[in-house]
């Protein structure tokens, strides 16, 4: 029986716990806290709970010596540490988390130890980028170009759930969220680079309608550039890299980011009120704070973002819960405080691929390839779309379908193939249309 390690118990790692045991693989989940890592693997004769932290170092060599393959689903700030002791012992690891350029830069060390680390193994990133590139692979081969690119995907809460003035909820990270909520943008927009401050990401989103649920805000997803080299598309005039919301939440993090709430900077809240904080960190005072904000942006009590924030907390005179921190810790905890999912409610992850190409003949067309998944009351959405990827991956590896070497982002077919036939008998697939569809 092949053994995988599984280095972490976080909010994702029950599916691919799961997965791996139904199929006969000996795990062992590692995490800081044992009793999390049990709760995951209760009732499996094959799976083994160890307590474990990232500094144990001298430990993880043992651990990963005793088994075929490595899983971290660590912070990816711990991801190159762990893929240097998987080269080291030459066993196969795989991580959900973007690449980075160290990460990278291991590439010929792991194809020299005759291992692969397949990275970007989730849904965004994971299962996005071989969707897009089953279609894009099919594409060329016809002899058709790819004009323009829009990759969109969501992870929210379900229509019923979106009951609080965001109309978001969490089902995975909250800090996660917020922290992305302050990434710059870049996009390709016919044949023009566009460059999106942090200031303005939330500014001027797109409105697109999914079928089966509302009128969704689109707002752009990091930097858009490097795909048109990723997925091998020179001849694309719009890239766009997108994330779904529904409407509030791009006016709520506006004027939230705006008021300076999400920023990183060390503040002393001993002895202070929400509201204290946010005018002195606005140079407003704290009596009549509210009116000061309608007048600054120039908005009214109806505005949904003044809703929101007020809703979620930042104008309350309640003593700050922390002596010490960061605006964006304030925002955050309010958040998670007030916006977290409960057991009752379903989370959904949707995803749609917009190709707007010009086929070998000349002629134009639009595919539409798109997702709608929900939760059940046995895994999250978000919990099953990253993690069953991920799952799939590890039993592709470990059975030798998947023999590519190297650093990996899940691109190539001899990768995406496999993987997307498996998850496609476990109910999570794309539907494709050809229609009229203007972004």
């Amino acid at each position: 029986m092949k053994k995988v390690l599984i280095l972490g118990a976080g909010m994702v790692v029950k599916p691919i716990a799961h997965y791996l045991l139904d199929n006969n693989f000996e795990i062992t989940v590692a995490s800081r806290t044992k009793e999390k890592a049990e709760k995951v693997i209760e009732g499996y004769s094959n799976g083994k709970a160890v307590a474990w932290t990232v500094d144990q170092l001298n430990i993880l060599d043992t651990f990963i010596k005793s088994h075929d393959m490595v899983v971290s689903l660590l912070p990816y700030s711990y991801h190159v540490q762990i893929a240097k002791k998987c080269i080291t012992h030459k066993k196969n690891m795989l991580t959900t988390s973007y690449v980075s350029p160290e990460m990278d830069e291991l590439n010929t060390e792991a194809k020299e130890a005759g291992i692969i680390i397949l990275n970007e193994l989730g849904v965004d990133p994971g299962y996005d980028h071989m969707t897009a590139m089953e279609i894009i692979d099919r594409m060329h081969e016809q002899g058709s170009k790819i004009d323009e690119f829009y990759s969109l995907c969501g992870a929210i809460c379900a229509p019923e759930a979106s009951n609080n003035p965001f109309r978001y909820k969490f089902s995975w990270s909250p800090k996660g969220v917020v922290m992305a909520s302050n990434n710059d943008a870049q996009f390709l927009k016919n044949g023009k680079i566009v460059n999106l401050d942090s200031k303005d990401l939330f500014k001027n989103p797109l409105s697109i309608d999914f079928p089966g649920v509302e009128l969704m805000h689109v707002y752009p997803n990091r930097d858009s550039l490097p795909y048109i080299d990723i997925y091998g598309i020179p001849e694309v005039k719009t890239m766009f890299r997108g994330t779904f919301r529904y409407q509030n939440w791009c006016e709520a993090l506006d004027l939230l980011k705006a008021l300076n709430l999400t920023g990183y900077n060390e503040l002393d809240f001993t002895g202070k009120t929400f509201a204290q904080v946010t005018a002195e960190i606005n140079g407003f005072k704290p009596d009549g704070l509210k009116n000061a904000i309608k007048a600054k942006f120039n908005i009214d009590d109806n505005h949904i973002g003044l809703k929101a924030i007020e809703w979620l907390g930042v104008l309350d005179n309640k003593p700050v819960h922390l002596e010490k921190g960061s605006p964006f810790d304030l925002t955050s905890d309010l958040m998670i405080d007030k916006m977290m999912m409960d057991k009752s409610e379903r989370d959904m992850v949707i995803m749609q691929h917009v190709f707007n190409i010009t086929k070998a003949n000349g002629e134009k067309e639009t595919v539409i390839s798109r997702m709608l998944d929900y939760g059940n009351n046995e895994y999250t959405s978000i919990a099953r779309t990253v993690a069953l990827p991920a799952g799939i991956g590890v039993k592709m590896i470990l059975d030798k379908k998947i023999t590519d070497i190297g650093v990996h982002i899940p691109i190539k077919k001899s990768i995406y193939a496999p993987i997307l036939k498996e998850l496609k008998s476990l109910g999570i697939s794309m539907t494709e249309t050809i229609e009229e569809l203007k972004i």
